[in-house]
């Protein structure tokens, strides 16, 4: 890694985390994270695989079945764990490949293979593939379940525009969340939160054909019928607004602080904040759409692709997938006072 005598030294009581944390207790914690939030949002899939059961027979029936909603909890739990391991095992390769990203040979970009097989070592990790998304657009991701089988991408328009220090930080940071396990967690926990969405989805899209059939609406009257329209209702806020809610708001809260957990990582990497700074300032400018991008992949980037400039530099809301820009920048221009 390059080295001059005008960067700032960082003080020595600043950390990306507390003193007395080592990288290894910061990866065992983010193993037993993405347990614990892999079983909870699994589970979250569960609840919402039997509230669609029972809101399909509440509607169509005007009676809940016991063994139906078992049946229906056993394949919510079922395809959690399919979707997890898909993630898991083919997740990143389906994000490049829809990033519309091509792995990169060493002789194509010398320097960008040096920036990162340099921060790899400062990191004690092995060296990540580099892939190239041909966009005029800034900005970059890292993707892959460990730091053996991880990637990092950046976008033409990116790569040309950086200075080598700015480079550096921009790579950092994506090499800081490989270090950390985030690749790996925010791939199971995109993928859950969008299984609990898409199962939402369809149970609205068969209500609204059973509506259009007909069908549901002959057993609604009679004895038991005010309690059967509460429990649709019920289901229906939960199906609706509370599942797919929980599921993003968990999502963004994640993302946004290993953002600035991976500023402070790349810090720690190259010792000079001022590189990501003036790279962060760049990304915030641009507002050059990235064609590939959408609301599925937008958390993985080093700034939100869908975002406007402005709304990039200043939205702060628990629905961001990223924190402010400015407000990342102010934290990496603390250091360097």
């Amino acid at each position: 890694m390059s080295t001059t005598e005008n960067r700032p030294s960082l003080p020595s009581d600043v950390h990306a985390y507390p003193a007395d944390v080592t990288f290894e207790d910061l990866l065992a914690h983010n193993r037993r994270e993405s347990v614990w939030l892999l079983g909870g949002m699994g589970l979250l899939v569960v609840a919402v695989a039997m509230a669609a059961t029972a809101l399909v027979m509440v509607y169509g029936m005007g009676s809940v079945n016991r063994q139906g909603l078992l049946i229906a909890g056993a394949a919510g739990l079922a395809v959690s764990l399919l979707t997890g391991t898909w993630s898991y095992f083919g997740g990143a390769q389906t994000v490049l490949a829809i990033s519309g990203a091509r792995e990169l040979a060493r002789a194509e970009d010398p320097q960008l293979f040096n920036v990162v097989e340099e921060l790899a070592i400062a990191g004690g990790l092995p060296a990540p593939k580099v892939y190239l998304m041909d966009s005029p657009a800034l900005n970059a991701f890292a993707t892959g379940r460990d730091p053996q089988h991880a990637a990092v991408a950046i976008t033409r328009g990116l790569r040309e525009k950086l200075t080598r220090d700015e480079l550096q930080g921009v790579m950092a940071h994506e090499m800081a969340h490989v270090r950390h396990l985030d690749i790996r967690l925010m791939m199971l926990v995109a993928t859950l939160a969008g299984l609990i969405v898409l199962t939402c989805d369809i149970t609205w899209r068969v209500l609204r054909g059973m509506g259009r059939g007909g069908r549901g609406s002959s057993r609604r009257g009679g004895k038991g019928g005010g309690a059967a329209i509460l429990i649709v209702l019920v289901l229906a806020i939960l199906l609706a607004i509370v599942a797919p809610l929980v599921a993003r708001l968990i999502q963004f809260a994640i993302s946004r602080q290993r953002e600035y957990l991976a500023d402070a990582g790349a810090v720690e990497l190259t010792r000079y904040p001022k590189g990501l700074a003036d790279a962060l300032r760049k990304l915030a400018a641009d507002s050059t759409p990235l064609e590939h991008a959408n609301r599925a992949t937008a958390h993985m980037y080093i700034v939100n692709p869908i975002l406007q400039a402005k709304e990039r530099m200043e939205v702060d809301s628990v629905f961001a997938t990223h924190p402010p820009i400015g407000k990342r920048i102010a934290r990496l221009e603390a250091l360097m006072r």
